[in-house]
């Protein structure tokens, strides 16, 4: 049996450059290293730079090429509003509790901004003002409560009317909260820059390398992959994203698929100051720009993440996209030059699984 699923993670065409890099392919180390990675998609290249900063001897391994699995599907929208509203997890959690949820995430953003800022990494790595839209979870008067939730956090968010933000960004008037601390993003190409800084620092790449079984020893884990070969670490990671251990997985973490369209290079802007945008429902729709001025609008989620069943729909997805960015915009919908399908998760508080 695998140590992780085996699935087809992405289908279309992303809008993201090919991921070429320099990035040097190692074979197994034969003497025992720190902490061995299993994944090398954005989750595994921010462990690799953080643990390799701090003098430890890091192996990342990955059956695909670096970035080039579910991250090179990522629309890349950071932001620390989670799906399920503050106000809405307070009612099953506790407010102390759900707050201190939402904090780890802002703090864990705040924590990155400063990382990538500090390694000047070249990934379009960009503030941009969060607009959240009245929507089907959240009317204009549960908007107006959600930021009373969130300033008695501490995070900062704040409501604006439908006639202010519709001055303010030239978006169809509808009323939402606008937060700080968001950020657009190159995702391929902030995974690329994380693990140069990590080799920088001696950490070794192992691709193809599938990693079928792990087992405890006296002096920490062996990792084996399919082709027979071994790697010998104190401590391993599994950061394999949607292809999840299902092992150390609760069942209630679940695999669904989502859609997304990009525009040809410079289309953007459509509307003020480049926000990342999105809508208080389920599913939702979002829209953000790149920095060659694509503008990419993706949702039209589905609960099933059977690739086949899901890559079948691209066309009609296609269409639907652009008829809701037209609405969303308040302008003709956008034409897509890509579009593409992804496997995506979703947990009960809508937050990250660790």
């Amino acid at each position: 049996m695998s140590l992780t699923e085996h699935l087809d993670l992405r289908g279309g065409a992303v809008c993201w450059p090919d991921p070429a890099s320099d990035l040097p392919v190692a074979s197994p180390p034969a003497d025992l290293v720190d902490v061995a990675i299993v994944g090398a998609g954005v989750m595994g290249a921010m462990l690799a730079e953080r643990i390799s900063g701090q003098g430890r001897s890091v192996v990342v391994l990955d059956r695909r090429p670096p970035a080039w699995g579910a991250t090179a599907a990522s629309t890349a929208l950071v932001m620390w509003g989670a799906d399920t509203p503050l106000s809405h997890l307070g009612r099953t959690l506790g407010a102390a509790e759900a707050a201190r949820r939402w904090r780890c995430v802002y703090a864990a953003v705040a924590d990155l901004d400063e990382r990538i800022r500090r390694l000047a990494l070249d990934c379009g790595w960009r503030a941009r003002p969060e607009v959240y839209l009245a929507g089907t979870l959240l009317d204009e008067e549960g908007l107006q409560a959600e930021a009373k939730t969130r300033q008695a956090a501490g995070l900062p968010s704040r409501f604006l009317g439908s006639k202010a933000l519709a001055e303010r960004f030239g978006l169809p008037p509808r009323a939402g909260l606008i937060s700080d601390l968001a950020f657009e993003v190159d995702p391929v190409a902030l995974t690329l820059g994380l693990l140069k800084c990590a080799v920088g620092r001696g950490a070794k790449l192992i691709w193809p390398a599938d990693v079928v079984a792990v087992a405890s020893h006296e002096a920490g884990v062996s990792l084996t992959l399919a082709d027979g070969r071994a790697v010998l670490a104190r401590q391993a990671v599994l950061a394999t994203g949607y292809e999840a251990a299902r092992a150390y997985l609760p069942p209630a973490f679940e695999l669904g698929s989502s859609f997304a369209i990009a525009s040809a290079p410079g289309l953007a802007p459509l509307w003020r100051e480049n926000a990342l945008i999105w809508e208080a429902s389920d599913p939702y729709l979002y829209a953000r720009t790149t920095r060659d001025g694509r503008v990419i609008i993706g949702g039209a989620d589905e609960d099933f993440a059977d690739a086949e069943r899901r890559d079948a729909l691209l066309d009609a997805k296609r269409q639907t996209l652009t008829a809701q960015s037209g609405d969303l915009l308040g302008r003709e919908g956008v034409v897509a030059e890509c579009t593409w399908a992804a496997t995506f998760g979703s947990s009960p508080a809508g937050l990250p699984a660790i």
